[in-house]
């Protein structure tokens, strides 16, 4: 689904979204609440730019309209591979993006992550991941590093980890697995708006994405790992 689709399938004709290169921004109503939108589209890579740009909207949002939801739209291929951007820190940048986001939620903007189309690498990391809660659409395709590449970093055989990722979700891509690790909360099917409404009335305000793995079975360890470690450090 393209971004238009989207928007309109949400707030139909109640929105101002508009796409200015390859960000989103604007707003949208929703049974009387306004809330913010901010996203990529077009499988976008995430560059200094496009992180700086995100991140001018979230602040933009925080300074001039306090307590207002914010809607991340994820549709991107990851962080920008190009000598310029590593030349200039790109992780500092999309730290920078994370950062912003994570100021709004301190000052009170409820956040959404929903990945429409395309989530892969960094660029989902510091947009749909640092949500209070990230959605997805049955369609979307999530990944965080490809098989070949998992190999070469952590030298462990390609067909080894294939045979892993058939029992394990840690280990494959798709929405389907990210639902059962925790990290996405649920997939949005039928009535986009109710499922957005509902989002809002019942996404957490804490991390529970460790905890959801385990319940779901995706993440076993997870969650017991950080309570024993909180543990550890209150016995310190």
């Amino acid at each position: 689904m393209n971004w238009e689709k989207l928007v309109t399938a949400i707030f139909g004709s109640h929105h101002q979204v508009t796409r200015l290169g390859d960000v989103i921004s604007g707003t949208g109503e929703l049974r009387g609440q306004t809330l913010a939108v901010v996203g990529t589209t077009d499988h976008t890579a995430i560059g200094i730019e496009i992180a700086l740009a995100q991140a001018q909207l979230v602040l933009e949002t925080v300074q001039n309209h306090p307590g207002r939801a914010i809607l991340l739209l994820v549709d991107t291929q990851g962080q920008r591979l190009r000598h310029r951007d590593e030349l200039l820190c790109i992780n500092r940048y999309m730290a920078h993006l994370g950062c912003c986001i994570e100021l709004a939620r301190r000052q009170g903007h409820q956040v959404i992550g929903l990945v429409y189309d395309q989530a892969l690498s960094g660029g989902f990391i510091t947009s749909g991941l640092i949500a209070d809660a990230c959605y997805a659409l049955p369609e979307a395709e999530i990944r965080v590093m490809r098989l070949p590449a998992m190999a070469r970093v952590t030298k462990i055989p390609e067909e080894v980890l294939e045979a892993l990722s058939a029992s394990n979700p840690v280990f494959a891509p798709g929405v389907e697995n990210y639902v059962a690790m925790g990290g996405i909360r649920s997939l949005w099917t039928g009535d986009l708006a109710a499922a957005l409404q509902d989002a809002l009335n019942t996404a957490p305000r804490v991390d529970v994405r460790a905890t959801d793995g385990a319940a779901r079975g995706g993440r076993m360890l997870a969650a017991q790992v950080i309570e024993q470690v909180l543990a550890d450090g209150v016995a310190a």
